[in-house]
C-alpha cells in the first residue's frame, strides 16, 4: 500500500476566501501567547473576529502540538479553520510531527482537501513546509490491502494537501528527496505488514526484484548457490521449512567505480516459530515481522535509488523461514558457517544471528565495503533494556557509532549504544565447537552482538537491534499503528550526511 495523499506547494496568497478557489479546510499558525500569523489575521478579519472569539473561550494558547478547530461560516468558501500551535518556534522534526497530527485531524473530520499556511516560526519557511508535508505523507499511510468490509467512515478522506509559503519552489525541491524516502518507508511497511502465507523467502525476493525499475542491480541466490558458497549456518535455519531460503543482494551505483561501497545487511526471517525450540503460542502471530531488518534494507535501497543518492551501496538480505518439521535443525547440532567457523546450536530460536553471520561474511568477501551496518529484530532482551523508544546500537568503531547516533537523533529514529567486550564474548564459549549461538540470559542483546562481531574482518561495523522498533502497537504522529519502517529514514540520513 502507500499514501493516497497528493502534496503540492504554492505561494502564500494575499487573501484566503471564496476567490482563492479552496473548497476544503484552511490550516493557520498561532504562536504561544495566542499571536496570530498573517494568514490567521486575514481570516479573522474576513470572519468578523471569529478566531479571536474562539481563542478567548478556549484553552488553546499556541503552544507546540496544541490545536483548535473552528467550523467556518456557510459563505466562507472553505469548511473549517484549523489553528496549530508553533510555540516560540518549531524545529524540523516538530514540523514533521505537526504535519502528521494535522493529517490525522483532517481525516477524522472527513476533509478531502486542505491548505497549510507556513507563516510563523523561526525556521526557513521552505524547510518548514517541506518537513510538514513529509510528516503528513508518512502519517497518511495505510495497509488496507486485505480489508473488504471497512465502513466508509473509517477510511481516510484527505486526498490533497497544498502547502503555502514564501518559497514554494525551494520547498518543492527539498520535498522531492523526502518523497523518495517516504516511498522507501512505505515499501518497508508493506513488506513487514504482509502475512507470512503471502510473504516468504521467494515472494520477498520477487518483490525486491521490482527495484530494478529504479536502476538497482538485484541478484537472487537460491539454495543451490548458497550451498556452493558454503552458507551452512543460514541454510540450517531454513531446513524445517518447505520454502526455499534465499539471499538477495541489491546494488546501487551512484558514485565512481573506484569508490568502495557502503553495505547494509538485513535479517529476513519471514516467519519465526522458534523451530524445535518452539515459541509459546501467545503472540506468535507477531513473528511475521521478524524480517523487519531485511525490510528496512530493501526500503533503504528504494529510497536511495529514488533520490539518486551519490553513493555506492550494497544491500544484502538473508531470507529464511524457521519452522519445526522432521528435518529442522536441533538443539545440539553443530553447523559450519561460510567463514569456516563452527557453531553449536543451543537454541534454534536464536536463528537470526545464524542468518546474518553468513551474509556478513559474503558481503565482506565479495564487495570489500568501507563499512557495514546490519539490522535485525534480533533479541527480546533489547526491548527489556530500551523499550520501544530506541534501537540498540553496537559497533567496533566510535566514529561510525557517533554518526549513526546523530542520524537517529536528526531523523527521529533514535538509537542507543551499548557496550561490547571480551568478558561478554566469553559467554559464547563452547566445549565442542568454535562458539555457541547463545550466551545465556545475562546481557542477551550484547552477547548476540558479540556473536556477529566474530564474523567481522577488519571492517568498520555496526549492528542495530530493532526488535523494539519495527512494529508499533500505538499511533505516533508520523507512524501509524503497525509496521513502522524504522531505519529507512535513519540510514538515508546517515548516507546523505556523509556520503551523498
Amino acid at each position: 500500500m502507500t499514501s493516497s495523499l497528493k502534496v503540492t506547494f504554492s505561494d502564500t496568497p494575499k487573501a484566503i476566501d471564496k476567490k482563492s478557489g479552496l473548497s476544503g479546510a484552511v490550516i493557520v499558525a498561532v504562536e504561544e501567547g495566542k499571536k496570530l500569523g498573517e494568514a490567521a489575521q486575514r481570516i479573522d478579519a474576513e470572519m468578523g473576529g471569529a478566531i479571536t472569539r474562539a481563542l478567548k473561550v478556549s484553552r488553546f494558547t499556541g503552544k507546540s502540538a496544541e490545536s483548535l478547530t473552528i467550523v467556518a461560516p456557510q459563505d466562507a468558501g472553505y469548511s473549517r479553520i484549523y489553528l496549530y500551535g508553533v510555540g516560540r518556534g518549531l524545529e524540523l522534526l516538530q514540523w514533521q510531527d505537526t504535519g502528521g497530527r494535522l493529517v490525522k485531524a483532517l481525516n477524522a473530520d472527513g476533509e478531502k482537501e486542505a491548505i497549510l499556511c507556513i507563516d510563523l516560526g523561526t525556521l526557513d519557511p521552505a524547510e518548514a513546509g517541506a518537513s510538514a508535508a513529509f510528516g503528513a505523507l508518512l502519517a497518511n499511510y495505510r495497509f488496507d490491502k486485505y480489508r473488504t468490509q471497512e465502513k466508509a467512515a473509517d477510511k481516510p478522506t484527505l486526498k490533497k494537501l497544498t502547502v503555502q509559503s514564501d518559497e514554494p519552489a525551494k520547498a518543492r525541491k527539498i520535498f522531492k528527496d523526502q518523497e523518495a524516502v517516504a516511498e522507501g518507508v512505505f515499501f518497508t511497511r508493506d513488506l513487514v505488514s504482509e502475512p507470512p502465507n503471502v510473504l516468504y523467502p521467494e515472494s520477498f525476493a520477487k518483490q525486491v526484484e521490482a527495484l530494478r525499475d529504479l536502476g538497482v542491480e538485484v541478484e537472487v541466490m537460491g539454495e543451490k548457490k548458497l550451498e556452493k558458497l558454503g552458507m551452512g549456518a543460514l541454510l540450517a535455519v531454513g531446513r524445517g521449512s518447505r520454502r526455499e531460503s534465499q539471499v538477495v543482494v541489491m546494488r546501487w551505483n551512484g558514485a565512481g567505480k573506484s569508490t568502495r561501497p557502503l553495505a547494509f545487511v538485513g535479517k529476513g526471517v519471514t516467519f519465526d516459530t522458534g523451530g524445535i525450540s518452539l515459541k509459546p503460542a501467545a503472540g506468535m502471530e507477531e513473528m511475521k515481522w521478524d524480517m523487519g531488518g531485511a525490510g528496512t534494507v530493501a526500503g533503504l535501497m528504494k529510497a536511495l535509488a529514488g533520490r539518486k543518492a551519490k553513493a555506492n551501496v550494497i544491500g544484502a538480505i538473508g531470507l529464511v523461514e524457521n519452522m519445526p518439521d522432521g528435518d529442522a535443525q536441533r538443539p545440539g547440532d553443530i553447523v559450519t558457517s561460510m567463514s569456516g567457523q563452527t557453531i553449536e546450536v543451543i537454541n534454534t530460536d536464536a536463528e537470526g544471528r545464524l542468518v546474518l553471520c553468513d551474509v556478513l561474511h559474503h558481503v565482506q568477501k565479495e564487495y570489500k565495503p568501507q563499512l557495514i551496518v546490519d539490522l535485525a529484530t534480533l533479541t527480546g532482551a533489547i526491548i527489556i533494556g530500551l523499550g520501544h523508544e530506541h534501537a540498540g546500537l553496537f559497533s567496533n568503531d566510535d566514529e561510525l557509532a557517533e554518526r549513526l547516533h546523530a542520524a537517529g537523533r536528526d531523523s527521529s529514529e533514535k538509537v542507543w549504544r551499548l557496550p561490547m567486550g571480551e568478558d561478554y564474548d566469553k559467554q559464547l564459549k563452547s566445549d565442542v565447537a568454535d562458539m555457541k549461538n547463545v550466551g545465556g540470559r545475562p546481557a542477551g542483546s550484547i552477547t548476540a552482538a558479540q556473536f556477529l562481531a566474530r564474523f567481522i574482518d577488519n571492517t568498520k561495523w555496526a549492528h542495530l537491534d530493532i526488535a523494539g522498533m519495527a512494529w508499533s502497537s500505538k499511533d505516533k504522529p508520523t507512524v501509524p499503528k503497525g509496521a513502522t519502517g524504522f531505519g529507512v529514514r535513519l540510514l538515508d540520513r546517515f548516507v546523505a550526511d556523509h556520503y551523498g
